[in-house]
Formats: structure tokens, C-alpha cells, sequence
């Protein structure tokens, strides 16, 4: 592998020669303070200095709709699997959604494989892109310690000033840049300028809570029946904005649309929310998470404690969209700063 610059100048060559050999998508603003990822054919069509975008890029691993099989029932009962996926690259993805699709990429290859996401994975380029500085003040991610790149892309971008440095991670990295053919090669100076910049950054991102990141676990676990949960439950809407703009959540429902006359349909997954009620209610009536507050400490444990007892990994990345979009104010850093004042 390699690595490389790449003049800005010559950055609406590398988007549109990209584009042409395949679909590019990418962060766009929507609004003031709102980005989102979409098609793009230049780098005109860019923002590149932005927030965390509305949806994360997830929504292209896991689709929010997306038919699993097909079938038809008038010659017996013909089934067969659906794998709607298309080629892309995926230009400008922060650290903190690398390190959210990296988490996704765990759990689908856990057992039984989701052999859909792992198509979808598998047909998606990703080009990372470095955050020199916060976002917002909403963002944990050097708490989570996801403010530097660790891996899970193809290509990475730092900005360094008149250039970008970029690091090529993959042979599909390597083989998208050589087609761009707009690219130098890196050399000393540029690296030195490169670790000149995460010496600054060492300054610049520091623990947003002022916690042991290794204790949160515990704070959790000793947590459990914290009056924190009743401030949340009151407090919380049950809306399922935090879940759906959450790079890592990854709960799904599935249900089957027949046509009209039974004959035919689809089997389809849509995303779900373990905020909403019904998520947790099973045959007979019973909810096993029925009050608000159940169902909030059930996310914040999805995030801070199951999965580090399960994979050794936090699935928080620090991105701060939950924060950014609750209608009820509830602030994430807050809640952890809550817990570890309670059960220090």
C-alpha cells in the first residue's frame, strides 16, 4: 500500500474521474448545520468541513427498507432471496462513522452472518476523511477515542493545508486512486506535516466527560436501579430519533407485503427502535421494557456495557447525533457524567 497527496486544486478531478467509474456519494449540506450523504459529481456538490450528516452512512450497509426475498404461491410455494445492492464509493466518511460501520461489521458477521449486510459491505468503497478539530460541542468522540483514524476504510483524506494527505489501507484503495491518476507521492515532508498535525490534535481533543473510559462499564452495571433512569424516563418521548440517527443501532423489524390477492409479495426489514413500546412486547400482551425509563437504560447499556461484555468494544462512537436531534433535551455526556458521580 501507499501513500499519497493529492493537491486540493486537483480535488473536482479526482470526485469527477471517481464518478465516472462509479456511483460517489458523499456529504452534502441541507440546511444550515445540516449535511446529508448523497450523489455527487463533483466536488463543487461537497462540504467537506461538516457535522455529523443527518442519517449516518450506515443507511447504505443496512438500508432502511430493504426486501429480503420474494415470493409466489401459484405454482407451490417458490421462494427467493433479494440482494438489492449497487456499487459505490463512499467519499468523506469522519473516524466516528468508520468507526460505527466497523461495529456493524462485527455484529453481521457474528452468528447466524447477515449475508444482505455483508453483500452490501462488500460492494461499498469507503474514502475516510480526518476531523482536525470538534465538530460541535455534542461530540465525545475523543472519550471514545475514535478522533483518529483506526482503519475500516479503503482510503483515508487528512487536510494538511493546500493538499490532502492520504493513506491507502486496501488493494481496492490502491486500484480507485491509480484511475483517478491525479495523485503524487507522498514523501518526508508530508509525513512530517502528518504527525506535526495529531501532535496538535493531541491538544485540541480531550476527554469530553472526565471519566475513566474503562470504568463506564462498571457505572452501568452498578447503575442498574439509578435514579438517572427515572430523570430519562420522564424526561424522554419515546420518539426513536436517537436510534435511528445512531450509527450502530441495528435493530430491524421484518414483515411480508402481498399483492392483492395473496398470490405474490415480499418479505421485508425495516429499521426499528427498541425505544418504541411495542419493540419489546411479545404474544399475550406483555412488554418487557413497558415504561420509558426501561427502555432508555436499556439503549445507553446497548452502547456502553452489552456489547463490551459480548465483543470487548464500546458501540458509542462519540458522533453526538442523539444529542443533536432529541426533542427532549437528553444529552448523552450528561447521563454518563450522571452515572459516574452516583456510583464513583
Amino acid at each position: 500500500m501507499q501513500n499519497a497527496i493529492l493537491r486540493k486544486s486537483h480535488l473536482n478531478d479526482f470526485i469527477s474521474k471517481l464518478a465516472v467509474i462509479e456511483k460517489v456519494m458523499a456529504p452534502v449540506a441541507k440546511g444550515p448545520n445540516h449535511y446529508a450523504f448523497e450523489e455527487v459529481k463533483s466536488a463543487k456538490e461537497i462540504s467537506l468541513q461538516y457535522i455529523p450528516t443527518i442519517l449516518p452512512p450506515k443507511k447504505y450497509f443496512m438500508p432502511q427498507h430493504e426486501t429480503l426475498l420474494e415470493y409466489d404461491t401459484r405454482e407451490g410455494q417458490k421462494m427467493h432471496a433479494v440482494a438489492e445492492v449497487e456499487k459505490m464509493v463512499l467519499f468523506g466518511v469522519h473516524t466516528c462513522d468508520l468507526a460505527g460501520i466497523q461495529c456493524l461489521n462485527i455484529v453481521f458477521s457474528d452468528r447466524p452472518k447477515d449475508l444482505n449486510y455483508l453483500i452490501h459491505k462488500n460492494k461499498i468503497a469507503i474514502i475516510g476523511f480526518e476531523c482536525n478539530n470538534y465538530c460541535d460541542e455534542h461530540a465525545s468522540c475523543a472519550l471514545m477515542g475514535n478522533h483518529i483514524p483506526k482503519g475500516g476504510y479503503d482510503m483515508f483524506f487528512t487536510d494538511l493545508g493546500d493538499y490532502f494527505f492520504i493513506h491507502v489501507n486496501t488493494q481496492l484503495g490502491e486500484e480507485l486512486l491509480d484511475k483517478t491518476g491525479v495523485y503524487e507521492e507522498a514523501k518526508i515532508e508530508h509525513m512530517n506535516a502528518l504527525e506535526d498535525l495529531r501532535a496538535k490534535k493531541k491538544e485540541i481533543f480531550k476527554n469530553e466527560v472526565d471519566v475513566d473510559k474503562n470504568m463506564i462499564p462498571e457505572y452501568f452495571k452498578k447503575g442498574f436501579d439509578s435514579a438517572v433512569w427515572d430523570d430519562l424516563g420522564e424526561r424522554c418521548i419515546s420518539c426513536g430519533n436517537c436510534t435511528n440517527v445512531c450509527p450502530t443501532c441495528y435493530c430491524f423489524d421484518v414483515y411480508d407485503d402481498p399483492d392483492l390477492g395473496a398470490k405474490t409479495g415480499k418479505r421485508i426489514r425495516v429499521w426499528d427502535s427498541c425505544q418504541n413500546e411495542p419493540f419489546a412486547r411479545v404474544a399475550g400482551g406483555e412488554s418487557f421494557r413497558s415504561q420509558r425509563k426501561d427502555r432508555k437504560r436499556h439503549r445507553f447499556n446497548r452502547k456502553f456495557r452489552y456489547p463490551v461484555e459480548r465483543y470487548g468494544k464500546f458501540f458509542c462512537t462519540g458522533c453526538g447525533r442523539c444529542t443533536r436531534v432529541c426533542m427532549a433535551k437528553i444529552n448523552l455526556k450528561d447521563t454518563i457524567k450522571s452515572l459516574a458521580k452516583e456510583y464513583k
